[in-house]
């Protein structure tokens, strides 16, 4: 993916019946996730709540696409980052009971840990201790799907030097959460698993969600896929590696029980609820803010392996959204928005994923080293075959699709680019953002 930029098969429909349904075009979602299904564009399920009641529930594609295994509204997933606000609710729960204070240094937990001394249990949560990510390394690649235990897993956070002095900064990082993860444990004597169950699952009553193991279909839980020119099953992490950073499995359903009793404060207390709202430098502790029109919603999403996942809640409103996919070729974000739209009665466009049919010789004009005097990075454009493939500076090239008049998307980070053949230019555009790029 482009970095510095922002981000953020059969079917199976299924409709809550009742009264409150009627506040929402469940027909036209239907036919929205079909569109997307059917084009390959997403694997998974959604569910959307407005005044405590789920008002829409969607599942489609397949757990197993190997045996025919659909997806159903009860199908269990793993939801990756959003394992994050789990694990700061647990972490402010341990604050609230004494267990440990928000201003403890790590180094009582942690004492061979690098600048230590200097990180409190807060700035891992903040995502200001500056300890470098683990997972941005390619080394990254030849371990996630092995067994680790907490000192090989701290030998690999410890390794990599600091990315900036604590508290100067925020830069996302799993490893400050894999940390709180282990602060979790010593806590309470317990196994990350059991605090999970004692503080989250059990309160809420949450019926399918736990800290992930072996996947186990028999469990109706779902393999993840990824997208390459057909659904390729993707490999699957040790939930070791990650822990509180992305370990946690569960449904669109029990997401929006979480975020809800979150925000009745069945979780936490108001005042914990206030910390974990307040922004550093656009970072909550395990959560984010984000714009709907004149609202601010709360929310976070996740990647791990093929899933990818994103929950909100605009309290204004009380609509709560989740959705998570085990194969997806589009950027959640927009289905997020889709059905937020959808629940507050606001119309919506269901996609056309018409392509543009174009050759290896069509593709000529496009090629070459191209560069932006908005931001430090260069992108090269490559073709294989009939598709044509956007590589930035140090990451890796990623298929686009054609579209009409000169224009290539990457539907999964949000990319569209638009060449200017003429000028030999262009723009490209991702999250509202535009980025003018000419060719050297």
């Amino acid at each position: 993916m482009i970095k510095n930029l922002t981000m953020t098969v059969g079917v199976t429909i299924c409709v809550i019946s009742g009264l409150s349904a009627q506040n929402i075009n469940s027909a036209k979602l239907n036919d929205y996730f079909k569109v997307l299904e059917e084009n390959n564009k997403l694997m998974g399920s959604a569910a959307v709540s407005k005044n405590g009641t789920l008002i829409y529930e969607e599942a489609s594609g397949y757990a197993d696409i190997s045996s025919n295994k659909k997806n159903t509204l009860d199908t269990k997933y793993r939801i990756g980052s959003i394992s994050k606000t789990f694990t700061a609710v647990l972490i402010l729960k341990a604050a609230e009971l004494k267990k440990l204070d928000l201003n403890d240094k790590i180094a009582g937990y942690f004492p061979n840990l690098k600048n230590g001394n200097k990180i409190t249990i807060s700035d891992l949560l903040y995502h200001r201790s500056g300890i470098h990510s683990f997972t941005d390394e390619q080394e990254y690649l030849s371990y996630y799907t092995t067994k680790k235990t907490r000192n090989e897993m701290l030998d690999i956070i410890n390794k990599y030097p600091a990315d900036f002095e604590t508290g100067t900064n925020a830069a996302y990082s799993n490893s400050n959460y894999v940390l709180l993860s282990y602060i979790l444990e010593d806590a309470f004597k317990s196994d990350y698993r059991s605090v999970l169950n004692t503080y989250i699952v059990k309160p809420l009553q949450l019926k399918n969600t736990f800290l992930g193991g072996k996947i186990k279909l028999d469990d109706k839980e779902a393999y993840s896929y990824d997208y390459e020119q057909k659904w390729v099953k993707s490999n699957e992490t040790d939930i070791s590696v990650p822990m509180g950073a992305g370990g946690i499995v569960s449904t669109p359903a029990d997401l929006i029980k979480f975020i809800e009793g979150l925000f009745n404060e069945k979780l936490i207390s108001k005042g914990s609820l206030e910390k974990m709202l307040t922004m550093k430098d656009d970072y909550g502790m395990g959560i984010f803010s984000f714009p709907f029109n004149e609202e601010v919603g709360y929310g976070h999403d996740g990647s791990i392996d093929g899933y990818r996942s994103i929950v909100s809640y605009l309290p204004a409103s009380k609509i709560a959204t989740a959705v998570i996919a085990n194969g997806s070729n589009t950027g959640l974000n927009e289905v997020n928005i889709t059905l937020t739209k959808a629940a507050k009665g606001m119309d919506f466009e269901i996609p056309n994923f018409t392509k543009r049919i174009v050759t290896s010789a069509d593709l000529d004009v496009y090629l070459g080293t191209y560069a932006s005097e908005q931001i430090p990075l260069k992108i090269t454009i490559s073709k294989k075959d009939n598709v044509l493939y956007a590589q930035a500076t140090g990451q890796t090239a990623f298929p686009m699709e054609a579209l009409e008049n000169h224009q290539f998307s990457f539907e999964i980070a949000g990319i569209v680019i638009q060449f200017n053949t003429q000028d030999h230019s262009f723009i490209l555009n991702q999250g509202g953002g535009k980025f003018l790029f000419t060719r050297e």
